[in-house]
């Protein structure tokens, strides 16, 4: 149980599992819905982070469930459900956590952690396809829901897809044919990069694989123009302590910076690889884009960590507490795409921020503008999560903020295009009010996010802070 008067406003969101509650219809507390907002805004994260007196190791251990914001012309309803899971269903029936996950060991005996497979959180991401919804995880297969009700339908096999190949949660969907691509990491002494190509429906059509060395954290990886970009940190499993029951996935990663980190680039058609190469030492969890320039080469952008000291900070962000300091700022790294050599590597924004993104219409290509979480002026980070919203202009080198107030926390801006232009639209965030315990959905002009948000949608009960979310249009 987390004793709120000794923490952040954000921990009351998180001291008690969240609620689910049904499809509904939201009340709008200020201004209007826009006339041109129309789909519906899904979101995924940790809402379950306890059960009777256990409480989970880590931030990305905990249960995952959906918030699905429906707009039609006669206003939102909203429904917030978890991912039923054999994994939360089992741990449910028993009111006790048995699994390892990434930041926790099996219960009981040793041997359990040979005897039960990691649990599918289902808790990081969401993929919207046009029959269903897929609720992603970094370490296993994604879940269908239903696009409506949220009501899980079960494992979802892409057609195709092995027991040994996850589809990891951070797809990218290529706005020209739809394609959807992605990967997984197989566990093993060395590891295994699977790349998967999917038809705009969720067929897998094409894959490929390659060897790694070692057993490594990749979280996401770069879409640009022709090309996959993967940016392997120096951070590996120690394998026999996890094998052994010893550690958790989380506790056994180690940070050897003399590994540096490692290039690799993929050819997007036939999943080949171009080429390989080395630079120095930083951990990324995000890209936001990458696209190809005028002279052919790859340019990144990302948030970059000195080392991996976010992992210990996102580790106790489940406790309700948070005193480690890991900052990351946005960088671009621009890359030789036949030789992976390095062109230039360098901070573009000094703020601590994360969870950049674009607008879904320029994913791969030239971009203009990037969304992200920040902290307010005076806010260093340590203290508090993510408490404002901001927008980075790559002309100007300009930086927009919407300063939501005291004790309140938006998640990851989620960006909808307008019809006339793929880079103006509106930015839709989930917010946790601290002041009052309660949730609510802000919707601001893209272009305006240093005014008043547009609309304010109460939501029916405390959605805790999460990861990642997506748009689907009508």
């Amino acid at each position: 149980m987390i004793t709120t008067s000794k923490h952040k406003a954000w921990s009351k969101a998180i001291a008690e599992p969240a609620s689910e509650f049904d499809l509904t219809p939201l009340e709008i507390i200020e201004g209007e819905i826009p006339a041109d907002l129309r789909g519906s805004l899904y979101r995924n994260g940790p809402a379950r982070l306890s059960r009777g007196k256990q409480r989970i190791g880590h931030w990305f251990d905990g249960d995952g469930a959906i918030l699905g914001v429906h707009f039609t012309g006669t206003g939102a309803s909203g429904v917030y459900r978890y991912v039923k899971t054999e994994g939360y269903l089992d741990e449910q029936q028993k009111d006790a956590y048995i699994y390892p996950n990434y930041g926790m060991t099996a219960a009981g005996a040793f041997w359990n952690n040979w005897l039960r497979s990691i649990k599918n959180a289902a808790n990081t991401s969401v993929l919207a396809l046009p029959d269903r919804l897929l609720a992603l995880w970094e370490g296993g297969k994604p879940h269908a829901l239903d696009l409506e009700t949220l009501q899980t339908i079960g494992i979802d096999e892409l057609s195709a897809l092995t027991d040994k190949q996850p589809f990891s949660a951070h797809p990218k969907v290529d706005p020209v044919t739809g394609n959807i691509f992605n990967y997984g990491v197989g566990a093993g002494v060395n590891a295994v990069l699977n790349l998967y190509r999917c038809d705009p429906t969720g067929k897998l059509e094409q894959q490929n694989a390659h060897t790694l060395s070692g057993l490594p954290l990749i979280h996401d990886f770069c879409f640009a123009g022709q090309y996959l970009v993967f940016l392997v940190s120096p951070v590996r499993v120690s394998i026999p302590s996890v094998a052994l029951g010893q550690k958790s996935y989380s506790d056994a990663l180690e940070w050897q910076p003399e590994l540096g980190t490692e290039i690799l680039i993929f050819d997007r058609d036939d999943l080949s690889l171009i080429s390989r190469g080395k630079t120095e030492s930083w951990f990324q969890w995000h890209f936001a884009n990458g696209y190809v320039n005028d002279d052919g080469n790859i340019v990144t952008e990302f948030t970059r960590y000195e080392d991996f000291a976010t992992n210990q900070y996102l580790k106790e962000v489940a406790s309700g507490s948070t005193e480690t300091k890991a900052p990351g700022s946005l960088w671009s790294l621009t890359i030789e795409p036949q030789t992976a050599k390095v062109i230039s590597n360098q901070q573009i924004l000094a703020a601590c921020g994360e969870f950049p993104l674009v607008s879904p219409a320029k994913v791969g290509q030239d971009w203009r503008y990037t969304y992200l979480n920040v902290h307010r002026d005076g806010v260093t980070h340590g203290e508090e999560l993510f408490n404002a919203i901001a927008r980075y202009d790559r002309e100007t080198g300009k930086m927009a903020i919407a300063d939501l107030g005291d004790n309140f926390y938006p998640s990851e801006p989620i960006f909808v295009p307008s019809q006339n232009n793929p880079e103006q639209g509106w930015i839709l965030t989930v917010v946790y009010d601290g002041n009052c315990d309660r949730s609510e959905v802000r919707i601001y002009h893209s272009d305006r996010l240093s005014e008043a948000s547009v609309c304010r949608i109460a939501l029916p009960s405390v959605i805790p802070p999460g990861f990642h979310g997506t748009w689907k249009g009508k």
